[in-house]
């Protein structure tokens, strides 16, 4: 069979799999164990049934977080549909929710991070890397809501929003703890305790892990960890949080050369063993939901304090500079809820946020010049604090009509105000103000000053129940993305001012969702055009001129035919194309009508289970589609089936001994491919790896 016969095929087998899985339904119950009903928070900002929601959800599920058990983000997001988050060197990732994988200017701030609702970072500062920060691996359900989110979140929720939650006290009473080991000397501890009250508990987490890597110089040690309280008053709820991380890391860069990840030696060689990352992170934030009504308004009152801070080596440009980074903020997020006519409800509220950063490069090695531009001089780049404010006040309208019928309605308004102060000197020069020779210094830093963005972003959506255990909705909404603090602010060559727009994107879905206690399947169509997207020409210059069109179908089910096997699959079709013509940075050629790179067509993962008093035992396969490499669409990577094989053995209700092989068929294969500078550049993925658990938990 031809390479192209075989991908249609693929598709042919996709397609059915979407237009069959609906029929499913109508079989008859058998009796068998019954899935749980969904409930899911993260669309609305409260608890509310999956058929019920306007729009698409996809949700893990803390049965399956704890077979999983996963070392890295990315094993959990091939559960979730058109989720691809790529795995770098030791927790490095970059994500990619109904999208591309995005890289330079415009690529971190596309997806909406969150923790219990509230999103981990304040807006204009994002990190690409932003979910090692998060506990996932100590998570009860993970969210994800794919393509820009509705009036309830605002900047950068573009092309999705992630959303973490923590157990919640009561949730798992007494004490769990456990001890893990894996390939290069990988070990990792977790514990955990839960009051066991929901009223008046507490639950707390910590994990600790190291990983020597399977690369030379690229291990880490981390540990996170979280504290959930809760109390109930006379006068209402409140409960307070607390998140932390800490990352060490040796990075390991690129391999170089074609197909260089089959090779036994390159993949495992570190070209950059001078680079690391440390970064820290915590969370502190309390919610009150008091009894009293204002009026006819039911209210929730939340606040937080937020710091990150970060160290690392850019390895992956000439000069190997130092990064230091850091981010302080504050804020609330007000939401009210009233009954309104004919059972309709309307959702208000605003939300608040106040941060200050700093970001400060440094090169330590001696000028950096080449035949290709201007030099890359020692000392420090920048040196600059920012100052951001953000005020967003949104509404929503949920108003039932007819039989059967519920419209949505949405408006975010949402101000974002830059305070930018340079401590260097401004302009193109070195740090002492002296100039670099012909032909000049690459980095240029602007005069101190300000600026501001006002995005308004509606939605509006329709949704039908069909009957009691199915629904379609179909659902239009516009997602924004302000432009980050860093492609303001630290910008190169003769661009002394950043003249770039809030990315916008408009989507259109149709979706349909059934749910039985045998069978759960979500089935969505969509079609989105990006307006303004961010990106670095070729004279260097950060600029927002970009279009592209992003179209596909995705479907996930979960199937519980007979006691005690289960089914699970997640799948999506998706083509994302350039709408325009440019020269680009890196001597990137971008036409009109091309795939983006970066971007496979096809993202399927299937799992079988089978789960007993005694046993739980999954296989999972993986499917990851070819993709271009550049923009012209010249080099591909031919993609790759892995099988991951879980067993968790319970011989008495509090002992527990879990085996894991990933990647069982010991395929050589790369987690992300990439093409610069006339060089096909790959991180190498693992080769099969064997994990084993042994847990105590007391009852």
């Amino acid at each position: 069979m031809t390479p192209g016969r075989r991908c249609n095929t693929r598709r042919g087998l996709f397609a059915i799999a979407v237009t069959v899985t609906p029929l499913l339904g109508a079989a008859q119950d058998t009796g068998t164990k019954p899935l749980s009903e969904e409930i899911v928070v993260t669309a609305n900002r409260g608890p509310q049934q999956a058929l019920d929601l306007v729009g698409n959800i996809a949700r893990v599920d803390e049965e399956q977080l704890r077979i999983t058990n996963a070392v890295h983000p990315y094993e959990i997001a091939v559960k979730l549909p058109a989720v691809w988050v790529s795995r770098g060197s030791g927790q490095e990732h970059l994500t990619a929710i109904r999208s591309p994988v995005l890289t330079g200017p415009g690529s971190c701030g596309a997806f909406l991070i969150l923790e219990d609702g509230i999103p981990t970072r304040p807006a204009g500062f994002c990190n690409v890397n932003q979910l090692f920060e998060l506990d996932v691996e100590q998570a009860q359900t993970i969210e994800v809501v794919r393509g820009p989110t509705n009036a309830m979140y605002g900047g950068n929720g573009l092309h999705g929003a992630f959303n973490v939650l923590m157990p919640e006290p009561g949730s798992a009473p007494g004490i769990s703890t456990s001890l893990e080991g894996g390939p290069n000397d990988y070990w990792r501890g977790k514990f955990a305790w839960d009051s066991g009250a929901a009223e008046k508990g507490v639950s707390l987490g910590l994990m600790a892990n190291t990983d020597d890597g399977f690369r030379d110089d690229s291990g880490y040690d981390q540990i996170k960890g979280f504290v959930r309280g809760s109390r109930r008053y006379d006068w209402g709820d409140f409960n307070v949080g607390f998140s932390g991380s800490w990352l060490d890391q040796e990075t390991a860069g690129f391999i170089q050369g074609e197909n260089a990840y089959k090779d036994p030696v390159l993949r495992t060689q570190n070209l950059n063993p001078e680079a690391f990352r440390k970064a820290s992170s915590a969370r502190f934030h309390t919610q009150w939901l008091p009894d009293a009504k204002l009026g006819d308004w039911t209210t929730d009152y939340k606040a937080f304090l937020r710091y990150s801070d970060m160290e690392f080596r850019m390895h992956f440009v000439p000069d190997k500079s130092l990064e230091e980074n850091s981010q302080t903020s504050i804020g609330t997020m007000v939401t009210a809820r009233r009954p309104m006519w004919n059972d309709a409800t309307l959702t208000a509220g605003i939300d608040l946020e106040l941060a200050d950063s700093f970001l400060k490069e440094t090169q330590e090695d001696p000028d950096v010049t080449s035949n290709f531009g201007p030099t890359r001089p020692t000392g420090k780049h920048y040196d600059y604090e920012v100052l951001g404010l953000v005020v967003a006040p949104y509404a929503q309208l949920d108003l039932p009509f007819a039989e059967s019928w519920e419209l949505q309605l949405g408006l975010r308004l949402e101000y974002l105000y830059f305070d930018y102060e340079n401590n260097m000197i401004a302009g193109s020069t070195r740090e002492d103000g002296t100039g670099c020779g012909a032909p000049g210094c690459l980095y240029n830093r602007p005069e101190s000053g300000s600026d501001d963005f006002f995005n308004a972003a509606p939605n509006i959506g329709l949704l039908y129940r069909i009957n009691e255990s199915s629904t379609v909705f179909t659902n239009l909404v516009r997602g924004f993305r302000p432009p980050q603090a860093t492609e303001l602010y630290r910008l190169q060559r003769n661009q002394s001012v950043a003249d770039i727009d809030s990315e916008t994107i408009d989507s259109l879905e149709i979706g349909y969702r059934y749910s039985s206690p045998k069978l759960q399947l979500e089935a969505v169509g969509f079609g989105m055009q990006k307006q303004d997207y961010i990106l670095r020409d070729s004279n260097g210059f950060n600029v927002s001129d970009g279009k592209s069109d992003h179209y596909g179908v995705e479907a996930q089910l979960k199937w519980r035919p007979w006691d005690p096997v289960y089914f699970g699959a997640v799948g999506s079709y998706a083509r994302h194309t350039y709408e325009f013509d440019r020269d680009a940075a890196l001597r990137e050629t971008i036409i009109s009508g091309n795939d983006v790179d970066t971007a496979p067509q096809i993202l399927v993962s299937a799992r079988v289970g089978y789960e007993q008093r005694f046993v739980l035992a999954e296989l999972e396969w993986v499917h990851m589609d070819p993709y271009f490499l550049d923009a012209a669409n010249t080099v591909k990577y031919q993609g790759h089936d892995l099988w991951n094989l879980r067993v968790i053995f319970t011989p008495t209700p509090s002992w527990w001994l879990g085996v894991r092989v990933n990647n069982l068929t010991d395929e050589l294969y790369a987690d992300r491919a990439d093409f610069a500078f006339g060089n096909h550049r790959y991180f190498p993925g693992r080769e099969r790896e064997v994990y084993v658990q042994l847990g105590y938990r007391t009852h």
